[in-house]
C-alpha cells in the first residue's frame, strides 16, 4: 500500500501545480478535485515530474499529441497522466 501524503505537503503540491497557462490548470485542477485525498507519495513525485516541464510541453502531454520519454518514461508518471487525462 501506498503512503498518503499529508495536508501540509498536499497545499505545497497545490502551489507548486500552478501553471501560466489556463489549460493546464483546468487539467490540474480537475485533477485535484477528484484524487487530492488520496493522492500517494508516488504520484506527488510524479507530478512534481510533470510540473517541472515548461507549459507548452506539459499541454502536449496532458491532450496526448506526445507521450512521455526519458526521464519521464515511468510507471508513476504515466499513471498520474493517464488520471489527469481521463475526463469526468
Amino acid at each position: 500500500m501506498q503512503t498518503r501524503i499529508d495536508d501540509r505537503a498536499l497545499s505545497k503540491l497545490r502551489w507548486r501545480c500552478r501553471r501560466g497557462l489556463l489549460e493546464n490548470d483546468l487539467f490540474i485542477e480537475r485533477f485535484f478535485a477528484r484524487h487530492a485525498q488520496s493522492l500517494s507519495e508516488s504520484q506527488a513525485r510524479a507530478l512534481e515530474a510533470l510540473m517541472d516541464l515548461p507549459d507548452n510541453d506539459l499541454l502536449d502531454l496532458l491532450l496526448a499529441r506526445r507521450e512521455p520519454e526519458g526521464e519521464l518514461l515511468r510507471d508513476d508518471v504515466v499513471q498520474v497522466l493517464r488520471l489527469m487525462r481521463t475526463p469526468q
